[in-house]
């Protein structure tokens, strides 16, 4: 069986945690067992090349890249500065060209580009978004909370929660020549906080957190003017049946390898909802919404076999494990809960050979 690792990035300035751990992953059984831990300050996103090579962590007013190496631990190989304050979100482009960082605190999308051997370039192109937004708990301004590529790499985006709308830019590689073509705009006080295109290219899954709600897009780009076009064909709540609360807000999404389910946590009532996605119309199919046995679901993982997930509770501070039971519907808490001081993120990646 291959051997697998996980990585979990966490805030490091309260001292109780150093910033990545590094977990040794029983994909049989569905749990972590604790290894090391390397110093990173603030490790708020982290996410790996396609080629599995090297990690990418933000790090305060920058990002950093690390060498995994066979038996998945990691060392630093560089570091950059974004010019602007520390970054929200991190994503890379299929070819593992080029590392997209969103700047929450400073409204800023900077590109910057990788190198042959893993380690992070130059800034190729960057932007601030400007603009007034109708959420008060954000001061009303630019935050971006997600930027990457589309699957074709034509175009780049970046949802920003603060002023409403998904940018969408022309992005072809060379510096200073990112440019703005359209916004996906949406009615005021939405939040669009997160997206991902399914693996065909096909459709578009856009979260809402403070309202609670997934947009499902058919993606298409004209054939006369090459420009990207959206059609949206469905609104789901991610908190299931029940209504969406004014405490509650959607905080990160999550695909099976197959893309045939996505995974949904909800801070406040501290859930976790399963949608079914057809394959053919892009649709999504509410399946169950059950507790995570912690608080503040900030992120989740899922298991290389399909069959597990972990839920990354930053209020609790802990990592807890559930086996899902696609048949009738379930979440079965399958191992004892792991405590992590502060974690945001997770990511798990086959090591060796």
């Amino acid at each position: 069986m291959k051997k697998y690792v996980a990585y979990v990035g966490s805030y490091s300035y309260t001292g109780k945690a150093k910033g990545i751990t590094l977990f040794d992953v029983d994909v049989a059984r569905g749990s972590f067992k604790k290894r090391v831990e390397i110093e990173v300050d603030n490790s708020s996103d982290i996410i790996t090349s396609f080629s599995g090579k090297t990690l990418y962590s933000v790090e305060d007013y920058g990002v950093v890249a690390f060498r995994i190496l066979d038996n998945g631990a990691i060392t630093r190989i560089s570091t950059r500065k974004v010019n602007g304050m520390r970054p929200h979100h991190l994503a890379i482009d299929r070819y593992d060209r080029f590392l997209y960082v969103s700047g929450y605190h400073d409204g800023k999308l900077t590109i910057l580009k990788l190198r042959e051997d893993g380690s992070i370039g130059p800034i190729v192109d960057e932007v601030y978004h400007k603009g007034l937004g109708s959420i008060a708990e954000r001061g009303s301004r630019a935050h971006i909370t997600c930027s990457k590529p589309t699957q074709d790499c034509k175009f780049v985006m970046a949802a920003d929660p603060g002023i409403d709308q998904v940018s969408i830019y022309r992005f072809t590689g060379k510096e200073g020549e990112l440019r703005l073509l359209d916004a996906i705009r949406v009615e005021r006080g939405r939040s669009p906080y997160a997206f991902t295109f399914s693996k065909d290219n096909r459709f578009l899954y856009l979260m809402y957190d403070m309202t609670n709600m997934i947009d499902v897009f058919r993606y298409t780009v004209s054939e006369d003017r090459g420009m990207p076009e959206f059609e949206k064909i469905q609104s789901v709540l991610t908190t299931g049946d029940n209504r969406p609360g004014l405490l509650n807000a959607a905080t990160c999404m999550a695909f099976t390898a197959d893309d045939a389910h996505i995974f949904v946590g909800n801070a406040g009532d501290n859930t976790v909802t399963m949608f079914r996605r057809d394959a053919e119309t892009g649709l999504l199919y509410a399946e169950f919404n059950l507790p995570i046995s912690g608080e503040y679901p900030k992120d989740i993982a899922v298991f290389p076999d399909g069959k597990h997930i972990v839920s990354v509770n930053h209020e609790s501070g802990a990592l807890s494990f559930f086996r899902v039971d696609y048949e009738k519907k379930l979440l079965i808490m399958n191992t004892n809960e792991i405590p992590v001081d502060q974690p945001n993120c997770c990511v798990i990646v086959p090591v060796g050979n």
